[in-house]
């Protein structure tokens, strides 16, 4: 697996971190569709200021590109690009789709595409790997393979870095499941965890996202409680204490719904256990 090009598809605040950890360890291809963000990368700067131009100079075995021909060779394909919400504020997959057929176009037999992007339980195999089976003629899980490994990024956080955050892995089967892990391993000195199925993985990180954003909100709204109560200040780590049963239950009515509204019939998701999830999810961070 050592030998095995990697590809990471799509530069932002998620996808340059890792690039420029691989490309310190094997050959790797940073590859965006924005050809101003790869020249600036070329001249050792980045935008999101996620890395220094001392990260970039030491990922010796780095190249941009905004070029397919570069993609060719690869063999290990990480897809991180962004999962916007429309107008309505349902999830937005066009980025995801064209990254999709990106990939699709050079895959060959024996690959394996990886997801990082943000999505709800089944979009890797529902939605993604029609497009790679579409644009490559190739067969899922008899040509190609797929892994899940969601980012856990937090933009503008210099301490809880890429390689500090441990990291849920997953694969279309038990032998790309452990070569996904190992791979991650490779850079993550916080140390993976291997989730039992892609859509456990994809399920892990829709929990993470809503128990992150429910407790910002949650916190927001206990910093004004106190004044209006006229509890003393110094009392309200009690009241956050107290409140964390209640954010438990509120995250699981919140992925329990989410789930029932992308999957009307429960039976269209038998494999996805809710003990496996809140294990995947709970004692990763």
């Amino acid at each position: 697996m050592s030998q095995k090009k990697i590809a990471v598809v799509g530069l932002g605040y998620v996808g340059l971190p890792l690039a420029v950890e691989f490309g310190k360890k094997r050959p790797t291809v940073g590859f965006d569709i924005n050809k101003q963000r790869i020249n600036e990368l070329r001249d050792g700067h980045d935008r999101t200021l996620e890395t220094t131009s001392e990260d970039l100079k030491s990922a010796v075995q780095l190249q941009y590109s905004e070029a397919l021909i570069d993609l060719q060779d690869c063999q290990i394909f990480i897809v991180t690009v962004p999962t916007p919400i429309d107008k309505n504020k349902r999830p937005d997959l066009t980025p995801l789709i064209k990254a999709s057929e990106t990939v699709g176009k050079v895959l060959k037999k024996g690959d394996i595409v990886i997801y990082e992007s943000t999505v709800y339980p089944g979009a890797t195999e529902e939605d993604c790997v029609p497009v790679l089976e579409q644009n490559s003629g190739l067969k899922y899980n008899q040509d190609f393979f797929c892994g899940y490994s969601p980012e856990r990024i937090n933009p503008g956080d210099k301490v809880h870095t890429v390689t500090k955050i441990r990291k849920v892995t997953s694969g279309s089967n038990p032998e790309i499941a452990e070569e996904v892990d190992q791979l991650y391993k490779s850079i993550i000195v916080a140390g993976t965890f291997k989730a039992s199925s892609i859509r456990v993985a994809e399920a892990a990180k829709v929990i993470e996202n809503s128990q992150r954003d429910i407790n910002i909100a949650f916190v927001n709204e206990l910093a004004s409680t106190p004044t209006k109560c006229w509890m003393p200040p110094e009392q309200n780590g009690i009241s956050c204490r107290l409140s964390q049963a209640l954010l438990a239950a509120i995250v699981l009515v919140l992925i329990l719904t989410t789930l029932r509204t992308r999957h009307r019939n429960w039976a269209t998701i038998p494999k996805l256990s809710l003990p496996a999830v809140a294990s995947t999810t709970i004692w990763v961070s």
